[in-house]
């Protein structure tokens, strides 16, 4: 059972590449790497449950999933703004 979830991922994977890859937009990429990112997540999880060292594969998942999301955070924020330390104008903080 867990053979066919491999394969089912692999070809969700290869689908959210071929997204991440063609466009047609860049939030459209940002969604596909997302997307293959969670898939990862899983992907490692089904791993280690086929090997039978689940713990230490859940912990990597763990860690793989909390930095696909900063990532993708600070993706967006370049996108929006075209910098990551840049702070927004109406924020207040160069008010004199």
């Amino acid at each position: 059972m867990l053979t066919l979830v491999t394969i089912a991922l692999l070809a969700a994977m290869g689908m959210a590449l071929i997204r991440a890859i063609k466009g047609p937009t860049v939030y459209d990429r940002i969604l596909a790497s997302n997307t293959f990112s969670t898939k990862t997540v899983l992907m490692i999880s089904v791993l280690g449950f086929l090997t039978g060292e689940s713990e230490v594969y859940l912990d990597i998942a763990l860690m793989y999933a909390l930095v696909g999301f900063i990532v993708t955070v600070a993706v967006l924020k370049v996108s929006e703004f075209g910098d990551l330390g840049q702070s927004r104008p109406d924020s207040g903080e160069n008010r004199q």
